[in-house]
């Protein structure tokens, strides 16, 4: 099997700045904008990360609240970038870190599914041949050529599941966004994801859910204080030690 994703000794900090080197205190003190750094506290999220991927492998990223896994998943789909260490992808990346984020409000659900999916990479031509297909999985025919900020959270979810997991992609990224819509779509978005990994689609699933990582992961990822420890878990029936993933 050829690597979908590598990871080489990635680190990741952010800097928290104090409430004075905000931009409000430095246009009233301008003589302190080459202190401004002086009160930024360095939060590192991400120490040393190592891990590799297979292609069509399905990977869980866990861990407590703060413990990197959202920048984790960034770096891997490049909106974020890595204070140092090499990142490696192979293959067409989709994202689903927020359901619905980047849809035009006043654009209608069947405006948006061409955009967003132009935006995910996608050939306006694919689009509009899988639109049929993405709407009807969505389960919003009646309210499709109604703008956007017309639809509820839950509305918003489902298209925003349907566009992604309808797309041309090799690899995909999933951040707490399974537990979308009514019982019904829920099962549905749990056999969509199935179906990608049997053909073939690279997984990375972030999640506190320990019967989702069991049921869809080959191995998790665990991270402790920005540092990956990989342990067996899974549908592979390997399941050496017992991984906590409450989110406290």
């Amino acid at each position: 099997m050829s690597v979908a994703i590598r990871l080489e000794n990635v680190t990741k900090s952010f800097a928290f700045r104090s409430r004075k080197s905000g931009l409000k205190h430095l246009l009233l003190h301008p003589s302190e904008w080459r202190k401004r750094e002086r009160g930024d506290r360095i939060n590192p999220v991400l120490r040393g990360v190592n891990l590799q991927i297979e292609q069509g492998e399905s990977v869980g990223i866990t861990g407590r609240n703060g413990s990197g896994k959202s920048s984790l998943l960034g770096i891997i789909g490049g909106v974020l970038f890595p204070d140092s260490g090499k990142v490696l992808v192979h293959g067409k990346v989709g994202m689903m870190l927020e359901l619905g984020a980047g849809f035009a409000s006043e654009l209608s659900g069947r405006e948006n599914i061409l955009v967003n999916g132009v935006m995910q990479g996608a050939r306006r031509r694919e689009i509009l041949r899988k639109m049929d297909e993405i709407i009807a999985f969505s389960g919003l025919e009646r309210f499709i050529d109604s703008p956007i900020f017309t639809y509820s959270s839950g509305m918003l979810a489902r298209l925003g599941f349907a566009v992604m997991t309808h797309l041309s992609l090799d690899i995909l990224l999933v951040d707490e966004v399974l537990a979308v819509g009514d019982g019904d779509f829920h099962a549905r978005c749990l056999d969509r994801i199935r179906a990608l990994q049997n053909n073939g689609v690279t997984l990375i699933l972030v999640s506190h859910n320990r019967t989702e990582i069991e049921t869809f992961c080959d191995r998790v990822c665990l991270l402790e204080n920005g540092v990956a420890v990989l342990q067996m878990c899974g549908k592979n029936g390997k399941t050496n030690t017992e991984i906590g993933i409450d989110g406290n």
